[in-house]
């Protein structure tokens, strides 16, 4: 886990506010990795409106929590429309793709074990 009192770093055995912890930037996906460890990380990500990650695969399972916002997620295939508070697994190697029709803030926490 990143140190506590390094500028930038994530509070520790603090409750607080994980979308406040980004910012949208007009055209763009911002990501913040806030744990990052041998088995895993937990990543912060922004997405505008009209943004993307085009379909690839991961050797790990992958799971997305959605903030705020909407996202269309694709997973094998399968399209999936996400709302603020919805999670998507996305298993390990298959094929998945994430697109904002609006802006969105997700959460992704990738499983390494």
């Amino acid at each position: 886990m990143t140190e506590p009192g390094k500028s930038g770093a994530t509070p520790v055995a603090e409750a607080f506010r994980v979308a406040e912890m980004i910012s949208m930037q007009s055209g763009a996906v911002v990501s913040r990795t806030l744990v990052k460890q041998e088995k895993g990380t937990v990543t912060l990500f922004a997405f505008d409106a009209g943004q993307g990650l085009s379909e690839h695969t991961a050797p790990f399972d992958a799971l997305v929590h959605v903030l705020e916002g909407e996202a269309d997620v694709t997973v094998g295939g399968k399209p999936i429309r996400a709302f603020a508070g919805d999670m998507v697994l996305m298993p390990a190697n298959q094929p998945h793709a994430l697109h904002a029709p609006v802006a969105f803030k997700m959460l992704l926490t990738m499983i390494r074990a």
